[in-house]
């Protein structure tokens, strides 16, 4: 079964790094809305620390797309990098698959919204990510040789690279400011969210 391999890290300069990406090569693939439902049946899949998603890729300009997702336990490889086995399909309409899923008795137990910007950097996958209300994060995932070669071109300081889920940088950010880390653009109030200024 295929696993991922990815770190994230917080971006304090989402302009000088997306820069930095052109500047080697990157190549940008998506810019648009990603909108994940994650999805449970009575916290079952939770206990199991594993996750049922349907993602929706929305794009500035062009059609939208759609994935369903599985994903195993989270852990860490003998790298440092997260390690998470991973099934996925894309599918042509996301909002079926969420009814399809509620038939069979799932319910939505997280709502993730992100502006995202997608590039690809040789085989690596570099994903910019602007929350409602939180840091701008930055997501490489590949291979270990590849992502480590990212964080060097791009000049991440390696120790801020991190296996971390989203919880634990949602986590820092409401410790560092004492406000709220909103990650769901409904939980926003009329408030714009952070992507707004991206």
């Amino acid at each position: 079964m295929p696993s991922e391999l990815e770190l994230k890290a917080v971006v304090t300069d989402p302009a000088a790094l997306r820069d930095a990406l052109l500047g080697a090569g990157g190549i940008r693939r998506f810019r648009g809305l990603l909108r994940d439902r994650r999805l449970d049946r009575d916290g079952a899949l939770l206990a199991r620390d594993q996750i049922l998603r349907v993602r929706r890729w929305i794009p500035e300009q062009g059609t939208e797309r759609a994935e369903i997702a599985w994903k195993g336990p989270t852990g860490v490889s003998s790298d440092g990098m997260k390690q998470r086995e991973e099934i996925e399909l894309e599918v042509e309409d996301g909002e079926a698959a969420e009814r399809l899923f509620e038939a069979l008795g799932y319910r939505e137990a997280q709502a993730i919204d992100r502006y995202v910007e997608v590039y690809h950097l040789g085989g690596t996958v570099v994903r910019l990510e602007w929350y409602p209300r939180m840091d701008v994060l930055v997501e490489i995932e590949g291979d270990v040789a590849g992502i480590e070669e990212v964080i060097r071109t791009l000049r991440l300081p390696r120790e801020r690279c991190l296996p971390d889920a989203l919880p634990s940088f949602a986590l820092r950010f409401e410790e560092r400011t004492g406000r709220p880390a909103v990650l769901a653009e409904a939980e926003l109030a009329g408030a714009p969210p952070t992507w707004s200024e991206a």
